[in-house]
């Protein structure tokens, strides 16, 4: 990943930053792009067991730049549903067919979904807001079948 690159005392730099301010979008439909896809696994919890998970970074532009939403997906059972709604999304999956994921299709697909605010503390104990996928959305229909 470029981003994880090492300089040496005399390399050229050139990024500025100007796409790494934090945008935060108000609630609604988004297109979005995947820009990045990590491959974990999980060591589970009281609610999902120990399972693959697939960390997705999506690229949403808007009039205020480019927002940045990271979303998680979990490989086990429970989440099949999510699962399949996000292929459908990204035009890889049709309702009621069955699908051999191909996470190598997923980088740069382009897909909708419905982006929430969600509002956090802080270890510092400030209040904070980002952004959340709540659901994906069909392309065939434009709407979603489950929220997340």
């Amino acid at each position: 990943m470029e981003d994880n690159r090492v300089f040496d005392w005399d390399d050229t730099i050139e990024d500025d930053g100007s796409e790494r301010r934090f945008v935060l979008l108000p609630e609604g439909d988004y297109d979005f792009m995947v820009t990045n896809l990590e491959k974990k696994y999980y060591n589970g919890s009281a609610k999902l067991p120990a399972c693959p998970e697939a960390d997705l970074t999506l690229s949403i532009t808007n009039t205020d730049g480019v927002a940045t939403v990271q979303t998680r997906l979990f490989l086990c059972g429970s989440q099949e549903w999510k699962l399949s709604s996000f292929f459908r999304c990204i035009g890889l999956k049709k309702h009621g067919e069955k699908l051999v994921m191909k996470w190598d299709k997923v980088m740069g697909a382009m897909g909708r979904a419905h982006i929430g605010v969600r509002d956090w503390q802080g270890n510092d104990g400030q209040m904070r807001q980002s952004n959340e996928v709540q659901y994906f959305i069909d392309p065939e229909d434009g709407e979603a079948e489950f929220t997340l």
